[in-house]
């Protein structure tokens, strides 16, 4: 490692390399090698007219021999690098956070380059003071984080806000990643209602006494009425008439909730306690939602090879998604099935609203039926 190492790696001359560059350049190296070019590599920019200080030499020395020996933690050195005064912190005051290096999209390269680019410039301006930063000097830190925070919510010359603009990023990857899975998942579920030498015949008699129920129970305050309504969005829209129309509209809301519980009916209070802690309903909605793809599609499938009369308890559905070959899965412990048996409490529990097992949890015909239709349909594109 030299000087013209660390220029490669900057993308800038000798003469205009930052604390931050020589840092990071030293970091893209096993430290021992570091540590040995280290005295060379001050002696090549202090040649150059470039000598920064010796407060960022002591703590590249300090730095580095802490991880050579094993004893610097990732926050040691992320915070080592900061005090370079030009590296943006990986999560503000707050709150917001870069994503990982390797995992940010054109926007977020784009941002992250430019705030960089202001750093820089205030470190020029004498507005940073990097020898503060690292001897951990409080203020000069909170003018940094400051700073940062200002830079993140001013809009830049194009009229993007650089903090909302790279959180609107994040969320259309992990929408189109939300997408591409659930499409997925349609896809093997399609494959497997397919391949079933019977498919489930629509039990008319069942289906019209559990929409009767279902028509009585929505029209209902309090828990399970509002859950079922949001989770079939029936706050925002009418329920259909007709009952098979109905029945899988609340069915695939279970397994992919449309909206949040309404404000306007029953209140929030109304199901908080004085603590803050989550209502009941608000804690059954973010189980459903933290159920993955993959889970609803090997119990919605071991069910639907099985057949009515299976029992379809939460440990039995957590067993079934543990081994089963439609999906790929690792060896899991006691605490895995638990954590699975958990989140499919409130799922077994609503699925007895309607119809889709009995009092004793066993799958129904109404179910069996039922059952493999709603999940096509909540994972079916919206027109």
């Amino acid at each position: 490692m030299d000087l013209d190492f660390v220029c490669t790696h900057a993308g800038r001359p000798a003469a205009a390399l930052t604390r931050r560059d020589v840092a990071r350049a030293l970091l893209a190296v096993p430290s021992g090698v570091a540590l040995v070019a280290l005295p060379d590599l001050r002696r090549s920019l202090m040649a150059a007219g470039n000598p920064l200080s010796l407060a960022f030499w002591d703590s590249a020395r300090s730095t580095l021999g802490m991880i050579e020996s094993g004893a610097a933690t990732v926050g040691d050195v992320q915070r080592w690098v900061e005090s370079t005064g030009t590296e943006p912190m990986l999560m503000t005051p707050g709150y917001f956070v870069w994503p990982e290096e390797d995992e940010r999209g054109p926007v977020a390269e784009e941002m992250f380059s430019l705030l960089v680019r202001y750093l820089e410039e205030r470190v020029s301006a004498g507005e940073i003071d990097p020898d503060a930063l690292v001897a951990g000097d409080p203020e000069a830190r909170r003018t940094y984080e400051d700073l940062q925070e200002r830079w993140l919510s001013t809009p830049q010359p194009d009229g993007r806000v650089p903090g909302f603009a790279v959180s609107d990023e994040q969320d259309e990857e992990l929408f189109a990643a939300w997408d591409e899975e659930e499409a997925f998942a349609l896809a093997e579920l399609r494959r497997i209602i397919a391949e079933l030498p019977k498919p489930p015949e629509l039990p008319a008699v069942e289906l019209r006494r559990a929409g009767t129920r279902l028509r009585e129970l929505l029209g209902l305050p309090g828990y399970p009425a509002n859950v079922l309504r949001a989770c079939a969005g029936f706050d925002d829209r009418p329920m259909p008439d007709d009952d098979g129309e109905l029945w899988l509209s609340v069915a695939a809301g279970i397994a992919g909730p449309i909206s949040d519980l309404s404000e306007d009916g029953d209140s929030l209070e109304e199901f908080a306690d004085l603590d803050g802690d989550l209502s009941h309903e608000d804690s059954v909605l973010a189980n459903l939602c933290a159920i993955q793809h993959a889970d609803w599609l090997a119990a919605v499938a071991a069910l639907t090879r099985l057949g009515p009369g299976v029992l379809a308890s939460p440990e039995r559905l957590a067993r079934l998604i543990a081994e089963s070959e439609d999906i790929d899965i690792d060896d899991q412990d006691a605490d895995d099935l638990d954590a699975t048996e958990r989140l499919f409490v409130p799922v077994v529990s609503l699925w007895g609203y309607l119809g889709v097992v009995d009092p004793e949890e066993v799958l129904t015909p109404l179910g069996w039926w039922g059952l493999p239709k709603a999940l096509e349909r909540a994972w079916s594109p919206s027109d």
